[in-house]
């Protein structure tokens, strides 16, 4: 298994280049192949919205428990560490899931 993903590996870095130096990005889009894109855009936006939002559902609820892990936690330290570990996870998750689709605007504006 691990010499496949080593071949795979190896293989993607030196295709990848290739294939990349013959796609022109620097190409206006035709107003037609704009439409095609947004309407192939459309639905995988759908997607992620949905996995976004049910994300930031998932994590408030998570970051609930913990509270309420912490607060019950009394004297033990081991319940108050996995508590403050868990809210510090989906603190991060949340942040990653938000700001993501900014950088990516970013860096391809």
């Amino acid at each position: 298994m691990k010499q496949v993903l080593w071949l795979v590996l190896i293989l993607s870095l030196l295709l990848v280049p290739s294939v990349l130096a013959e796609l022109d990005f620097d190409q206006e889009l035709t107003p037609e192949e704009e439409e095609q894109f947004d309407d192939i855009l459309a639905p995988v936006m759908k997607v992620y919205n949905f996995i976004k939002y049910a994300a930031s559902i998932m994590g408030v609820l998570m970051l609930v428990f913990a509270g309420i892990t912490f607060i019950t936690a009394g004297g033990e330290t081991g319940k108050k560490e996995r508590a403050k570990n868990m809210a510090v996870g989906v603190v991060i998750g949340l942040i990653v899931i938000w700001v993501a689709p900014l950088v990516v605007k970013y860096v391809f504006s």
